[in-house]
């Protein structure tokens, strides 16, 4: 008589954990850099605000804010912008500058993220995120403004930014 077989071989069981294994090789890092991606569209969700201040400071005096002082925002909980991930928000010159501390990935913990000001020739405010290049016919100054915006230091890696926040190759 034929012995039936039932149940898997050792063979089959090690391809199984061997294809699990190299799933999760590849998974698991991607998430990880989705998750610290997520983490660092918090501060730009923050600074969204300021953005707006800044142009309508801008509109009314005719160059950059040197800081949050000068935005109506120099004491109290406005000027504190905190988050889950974010731990400071602050703006000199119109650059608005995010610093992610707090419960942030220890990869971007302490990092910074600049969202720089330039005037287009249609004198509208327009951004330039992190490492990403300056707008074409833009100026870094406002319309009868002295003072450039600051150049911004964005230290958070490329890969955890925005696309719109990266440098073009």
């Amino acid at each position: 008589m034929k012995a039936i077989q039932k149940g898997f071989t050792l063979i089959e069981l090690m391809i199984v954990v061997a294809i699990i294994g190299i799933l999760a090789a590849i998974a698991i890092p991607a998430y990880q850099d989705y998750t610290i991606r997520s983490q660092v569209t918090e501060g730009l969700t923050l600074a969204g605000d300021l953005k707006a201040s800044i142009a309508e400071y801008v509109a009314q005096v005719g160059e950059w804010p040197a800081g949050m002082a000068e935005l109506g925002l120099g004491s109290g909980g406005a000027a504190n912008k905190t988050g889950r991930y974010v731990d400071q928000i602050d703006v000199s010159n119109g650059t608005i500058t995010i610093t992610y501390g707090n419960d942030a990935h220890s990869n971007i913990q302490t990092f910074t993220l600049s969202l720089r000001p330039f005037v287009n020739v249609n004198q509208d405010i327009v951004w330039a995120c992190g490492d990403a290049d300056q707008p074409d016919d833009s100026s870094d100054t406002p319309d009868g403004g002295t003072i450039p915006s600051d150049a911004g230091a964005t230290t958070v890696l490329g890969k955890y930014m925005p696309t719109s926040c990266r440098a073009t190759p």
